[in-house]
């Protein structure tokens, strides 16, 4: 296997894409702070002609994550628009035969069903699980659903996950996500649709959003990947067939392991791998 390139600086790469696919959190913050240097980077690809466009596993619709990046401090400046796989889960909840929902989640979710129809019941009554994270996600893991969950697998139930990641990093804390939950689910034998990385119908999404805002069709290889989640936004990357970027993150990277011994273990010659790595976007 050869050596993955550890990059200072993306500005190698710049020349080569028309549009980046960039993750929001863990990239561009850590749902705290704003990364200025990814910020930075981003506003300079846009104003050498590049478009962005911010590809993020948040439960929350488009308009949720934007103003969550502009109270992070998030200048508008960085990117064209965004696609979150709330947008998608919408595209799902939609199309199921009964919108008689068990929501599992914060309350602060809820958004993902307005103008739905749905109707948000227990599992006692319901006929389909829409799962968007943990309700105390500082507190729980998966584990305080499984009663909820081998109910409803007993009882056949779908769920659509609005967030396939599996955990985030939050101010320097590692906390779960709905990903932890589907997984579970998954494992006692139910049913799970993903809406996100590293699934399809979010790079769909998000590459009929690119030739909206540059007016043109874009082709896979001019799309750069960049996100610090190595079984979602690189995964979902070489699936799809577009190059990516790994952002080591605290979210892959073991304490006291080098960037590049990093990569090494999680990337190894048999998996698809990311065309370099980065500490940081910058």
């Amino acid at each position: 296997m050869s050596e993955i390139p550890v990059l200072d600086s993306i500005g190698s790469l710049q020349v080569s894409a028309d549009v980046w696919f960039v993750d929001i959190w863990g990239v561009i913050h850590d749902g705290v702070r704003p990364f200025e240097a990814a910020i930075t980077a981003c506003t300079l690809f846009r104003r050498a002609g590049g478009t962005v466009v911010l590809v993020s596993n948040s439960p929350r619709p488009r308009a949720g994550v934007v103003a969550q990046l502009d109270a992070i401090g998030v200048h508008r400046g960085a990117y064209d628009d965004a696609i979150t796989s709330g947008d998608v889960s919408r595209r799902l909840i939609a199309a199921l035969p009964t919108q008689h929902i068990h929501h599992i989640g914060p309350a602060r979710d809820v958004a993902i069903f307005d103008g739905l129809g749905s109707v948000l019941v227990g599992i006692e009554a319901a006929d389909a699980i829409v799962c968007t994270g943990l309700v105390d996600d500082e507190m729980e893991t998966a584990d305080a659903y499984r009663a909820v969950l081998r109910e409803a697998c007993g009882r056949t139930i779908p769920m659509i996950c609005a967030n396939p990641d599996l955990t985030v990093e939050r101010g320097g804390r590692i906390i779960p996500c709905a990903g932890s939950i589907a997984a579970l689910y998954s494992e006692l034998g139910g049913r799970v649709s993903y809406a996100g990385k590293p699934h399809a119908p979010i790079y769909d999404a998000a590459m009929q959003l690119a030739a909206r805002l540059r007016g043109a069709t874009v082709e896979r290889s001019r799309v750069l990947a960049i996100g610090d989640g190595a079984l979602t936004d690189i995964a979902g990357a070489a699936h799809y067939l577009i190059r990516a970027v790994f952002v080591a993150s605290g979210v892959h990277v073991r304490r006291n392991e080098t960037v590049s011994d990093a990569a090494r273990r999680l990337f190894p010659a048999t998996q698809m791998q990311p065309i370099a790595v980065m500490t940081h976007l910058a």
